[in-house]
């Protein structure tokens, strides 16, 4: 039996076509995955509206079977720098 999943540069490189800016974190292995997709191109769009777009991006691999799962969590830079500075480090 082949391994028909995708790989992580193939699948950076999709989100990248789409947000030129896009810092990608691909995890999970074979053909259920999770992305972590930063890019400033979500500014003004709201969150349904960020994964629809990506879902449909690899809604090919989804139907074909080469993807089985994807879950998709999109923020901006902003975002992310906000949800870091909610953490308070502490000195032991």
């Amino acid at each position: 039996m082949t391994d028909n999943s995708l790989e992580a540069g193939t699948i950076i490189a999709k989100v990248q076509s789409l947000y030129p800016d896009a810092k990608v974190e691909v995890a999970g292995e074979g053909c259920n995955l999770e992305l972590l997709v930063i890019s400033d191109g979500f500014k003004a769009m709201p969150v349904m509206k960020r994964q629809q777009s990506l879902l449909k991006l690899f809604s090919d691999d989804l139907t074909s079977g080469r993807l089985h799962a994807l879950s998709v969590r999109c923020k901006t830079a902003a975002e992310i720098a906000a949800s870091q500075s909610q953490f308070v480090q502490l000195e032991i």
